[in-house]
């Protein structure tokens, strides 16, 4: 599986600091079996998350984790980025990755993020921390592989 990662983030884009989100994910989708760019893309949230998702189907990448912008204040945009890309929306990984965290981080439901496919790639939203990206991958872990699969015609087995 081809994954790419895209950071979301106003400040590390800017680069008042460096992301942390974004190497996790990386290296949590290469223990996955992913064959992952070298490094997270980071843009600024809005409509450059929508450019580098376009760019990401585009290229034929089967699986995008995005960091960052699925909160609730102003500048969070990337659930509005991400949904006017997808061809259909998997409501049930987004509310599993909430429901993950939740417990333990009460503000975890607060995350707008969204999971859905984009032609023949599966896009998924996390929050902008190593804790979301830990706990994503968690979630993640035991149905990405048979995701793709399914997205790309694959039976029942």
């Amino acid at each position: 599986m081809k994954a790419r990662v895209i950071v979301a983030s106003n400040r590390a884009a800017a680069g008042v600091y460096a992301d942390t989100s974004g190497p996790r994910l990386v290296a949590g989708l290469r223990d996955l079996g992913c064959d992952v760019d070298a490094d997270p893309v980071v843009v600024p949230d809005g409509e450059p998350v929508a450019e580098a998702l376009r760019a990401a189907v585009a290229d034929g990448v089967d699986v995008v984790l995005t960091s960052g912008g699925t909160g609730v204040t102003p500048t969070d945009r990337t659930p509005e980025a991400t949904r006017g890309l997808l061809d259909f929306e998997i409501p049930g990984i987004a509310e599993a990755i909430r429901a993950y965290s939740r417990d333990r981080v009460p503000a975890a439901a607060l995350s707008r993020g969204l999971a859905g496919v984009a032609g023949r790639t599966l896009i998924v939203n996390l929050p902008g921390s190593t804790g979301g990206a830990k706990d994503g991958l968690a979630v993640l872990g035991p149905l990405l592989k048979h995701t793709v699969d399914q997205i790309n015609g694959g039976d029942h087995g």
